[in-house]
């Protein structure tokens, strides 16, 4: 734990954000991992039935009716390291306008056995390239540090997300993610999910500027494909009205 910690404050010191108003990624990491040797397939997608009608940022993608998404692809190293490439990234507006908006470099590091252990623990780092269209900055980062318990059928994991933009340490955005789960059994779970964005850490957002969304989530881990989806209400004025997310995995060997 020292160890990760000191990297993690590394790396934030020279990964130094901008909010960005699209996302290809609803998701809440429990760090779980593809074993060693394991090639996995991961599609995310989501919808926004009912959102924002301006983008954040002069030629940046309106949020309300556009379809975003991507292909995740990530290999075992070993029992602790999984590595990641997000690509193509893609995203479709209201008009039905196809754009191929960037592409991820993903690295997460995890205690092993995430999943057997009662209290459990990692960190992920993604590197972006961006379409001037996705963002509003053409590299950027995420630090995702990922805390996690488990009580019996019940799971609370917490990522309190730091993303960059480059622009010093101050300017990293502050955007948490938050799960609490329910097992109905083996393959079945129910969970509520919070995805939130207060702004920078030199000064947040004033509580109407700030983005907060609540997901109603269900889950189905088995094979051939498991199967992640959700729908997201905002809590907001920043926030888009509704939401809805589809993740669906699959180990390839």
């Amino acid at each position: 734990m020292r160890r990760w910690s000191c990297a993690l404050a590394v790396l934030v010191c020279f990964v130094p954000n901008v909010a960005s108003s699209q996302t290809d990624e609803i998701q809440v990491y429990d760090a779980s991992i593809a074993k060693p040797g394991i090639f996995n397939l991961t599609w995310h997608n989501n919808y926004t039935p009912s959102g924002r009608k301006t983008p954040d940022f002069a030629g940046g993608i309106v949020p309300d009716h556009a379809w975003n998404g991507v292909t995740e692809w990530a290999y075992g190293v070993t029992d602790w390291f999984e590595a990641g490439l997000y690509a193509p990234l893609y995203s479709i507006s209201s008009s039905g306008n196809l754009k191929f908006v960037g592409t991820k470099l993903r690295a997460l590091f995890v205690v092993p056995d995430a999943q057997s252990r009662d209290f459990f623990y990692g960190v992920n780092f993604e590197f972006s390239y961006n379409s001037t269209s996705w963002d509003a900055k053409r590299f950027t980062s995420e630090i995702r540090p990922i805390i996690g318990w488990r009580f019996g059928r019940f799971d609370i994991i917490f990522n309190p997300i730091l993303d960059n933009a480059y622009e010093g340490l101050s300017r990293l955005d502050f955007a948490p993610a938050t799960r609490v789960a329910y097992h109905v059994d083996d393959k079945w779970g129910l969970a509520l999910e919070e995805y939130d964005d207060f702004g920078p850490l030199r000064k947040f957002f004033s509580g109407d500027e700030q983005s907060h969304q609540l997901f109603l989530v269900a889950d189905y881990d088995a094979e051939p494909v498991s199967v992640e989806t959700g729908i997201g209400f905002g809590l907001t004025q920043a926030s888009d009205n509704l939401v809805l997310k589809l993740i669906l995995s699959h180990d390839l060997n």
